[in-house]
């Protein structure tokens, strides 16, 4: 849900959002706990004013409902439908739960212990959204309050501030020393305990978040917020608001520019991201140093955690789920290459930014070399943003103009005991100004990895002349695996190919009920009649492969099945998760 004013959201584009999560303030750009809270306290005090002045008209009225029962009841109710109308995220829903208990009790002259209130909003908050447990910012809402209930800093800043009782210390000055001191330990506690939990959740963390907020918080709070909300009703307020977030977003582009001010790190398996997140909150607790620096030792796995990678003389190859598109990614011992860069999705959204790269930061990767094959938009759609988190990769393609980055046959490369080469298209497919002389699936940029035993065949779109053409030029030519030309349209996969290749295995990249009925059931049942296996990305979801087991193919909707994915009949596996995939004589296409 975007942020209070509605200008705000417009002119909040991608590019803000991510200056926002590096920089550690996203919490801050949308309907969150802390504005819900200002806005219940204003209606509290504006319901109970409100209700002290009926007295001069009703007097009746305070007897039957007393100022705090109507300010109380009244300012929560107000802020339940502000949350509402905001979208009702978990964090508002937390925020109003809690505001009700503390109300409740208030009013009732009851105290609870802070563990009960936060178990009971939790409860709540299940109750009406089970999933709810799914998203982050439950855990990062819940995790973040619980911290702070726990460490208390607030008290610790009070006990500290008593020196200056006896001294000739101004009250006022006293205050804003107390309550500086209390903002600046409460954003360190909660920087340091969630650290880990966003490297679980997201992959990363801000080294600058502490800096951000320290002016993002109050500056958010008691300007950009209450200009927003006197915008409904004076509209001039929202240039004021804009001009706010614009001066916000000059000193937040300011940090995000400091070295290393967000760090990307591989998401670490459950086990040992668990460890860290309790290592994070015993750093921050208010327990014996001897004690809390064991959360160090808690912490120091997930932060030099490494996925392990293929031997050095082998690779692996996954097919990326990203619907009517291609993405594959190529690892081996020391590097990778991104095969296409996936489709795009929106004039605002592509595989690159929702799929791709965050894929490549909870893996650990950074791809050495990007091959686009062609420049139709489900190959090329995810380039901008990928190219923009790793401009120092080696990029080729068929369609760019700059001779030192265009694919062509020929080209060849190893990395680690794993042969790389490019056999499609010849440099006489390319113009003197270096356009293409051929339609763009048939300048598909063709890419064979392999080492002597096993080996991979990537194409892209390449139409079925074209294969024929290569398969005659190279009769010698062998693969184990096949990445299913043009996603099994019926314009390629042809006979000659498939003879001369004689892959084992086909992945097919797919949408979910894609419109072009991808792939084909005539290219399937020519996989059939072949022997091959194969996989398509709408049942398999990501699809990997590894040249030391060249005989399976693991899918991650087997490998991380949700109670929720439905099996269709010809994704039953042969065997329990080491192949859960249909094999070429065992059915037809895919159920969808």
């Amino acid at each position: 849900m975007c942020f209070t004013s509605i200008l705000i959201c417009e002119r909040t584009e991608r590019s803000d959002w991510d200056l926002f999560r590096t920089t550690g303030v996203a919490h801050l750009m949308s309907i969150s706990g802390l504005h819900v809270t200002m806005f219940a306290w204003l209606a509290i005090w504006l319901v109970g004013g409100l209700w002290r002045r009926l007295a001069f008209v009703w007097p009746q009225a305070l007897l039957a409902v007393p100022v705090p029962w109507a300010a109380g009841l009244g300012g929560v109710a107000l802020a339940a439908a502000y949350a509402l109308f905001s979208g009702w995220g978990v964090p508002s829903q937390r925020t109003v739960l809690m505001l009700a208990v503390v109300v409740g009790l208030r009013l009732l002259a009851r105290q609870w212990p802070w563990p009960v209130v936060w178990l009971l909003a939790m409860a709540a908050v299940l109750l009406l959204d089970p999933w709810a447990l799914l998203q982050p910012g439950f855990w990062l809402s819940f995790v973040a309050v619980a911290i702070l209930f726990a460490t208390d800093p607030g008290r610790r800043i009070r006990h500290e501030s008593a020196p200056f009782d006896g001294h000739e210390v101004p009250t006022r000055t006293r205050w804003i020393v107390a309550a500086a001191l209390g903002m600046l330990r409460e954003q360190s506690v909660v920087t340091v305990a969630l650290a880990p939990l966003s490297l679980l959740l997201f992959g990363q963390f801000s080294l600058v978040s502490l800096v951000a907020n320290l002016l993002a918080i109050p500056w958010v709070t008691l300007v950009i917020t209450p200009l927003a909300m006197l915008g409904v009703a004076v509209p001039a307020f929202w240039d004021l608001a804009a001009l706010a977030v614009q001066g916000l977003g000059g000193w937040l582009a300011w940090l995000a520019q400091w070295p290393s001010a967000a760090v990307f790190r591989p998401i670490p398996p459950l086990p040992l991201a668990l460890a860290g997140v309790l290592g994070g909150a015993l750093l921050v607790m208010r327990w014996p140093w001897a004690t809390r620096l064991a959360g160090l030792v808690l912490l120091w796995p997930v932060l030099t955690w490494q996925p392990p990678r293929p031997a050095a003389g082998e690779f692996d190859v996954m097919a990326l789920d990203v619907g009517q598109g291609s993405a594959v990614l190529v690892r081996t011992a020391g590097h990778s290459l991104l095969y296409d860069t996936g489709p795009r999705y929106s004039p605002t959204s592509d595989a690159g930014q929702r799929v791709v790269v965050p894929l490549l930061r909870a893996l650990g990767e950074r791809p050495d070399a990007v091959v686009v094959s062609h420049r139709d938009s489900d190959h090329a759609g995810g380039s901008a943003a990928v190219q923009t988190e790793w401009p120092e990769a080696r990029w080729l393609s068929s369609f760019d103009t700059d001779p030192t980055r265009r694919c062509t046959a020929g080209q060849s490369w190893t990395w680690d005991g794993v042969d790389f080469e490019i056999l499609h298209p010849s440099p006489e497919d390319f113009g003197p100004d270096g356009a293409g002389r051929l339609p763009s699936n048939a300048m598909s940029c063709v890419l064979r990895v392999g080492h002597a035993r096993q080996s991979v065949w990537l194409s892209g779109d390449l139409d079925a002349d074209r294969e024929t053409r290569l398969a005659l030029a190279r009769p010698d030519l062998r693969v184990t695996l096949l990445l299913a030309p043009h996603h099994g349209s019926l314009t390629s996969s042809s006979p000659a190919l498939l003879n001369t290749l004689a892959p084992a295995w086909a992945l097919v990249q797919a949408g979910y009920r894609n419109r072009f009925n991808h792939p084909a059931p005539a290219v399937l049942a020519r996989y059939r009649e072949r022997g091959m296996r194969w996989v398509a990305t709408p049942d398999c979801g990501a699809a990997t492969w590894r040249s030391d087991v060249p005989g399976t193919v693991v899918c991650q909707r087997e490998a991380a099945r949700r109670y929720w994915h439905h099996r269709g009949e010809a994704s039953q596996p042969a065997e329990p998760v080491l192949t859960p995939v249909p094999e070429g004589d065992r059915g037809s296409a895919p159920a969808h």
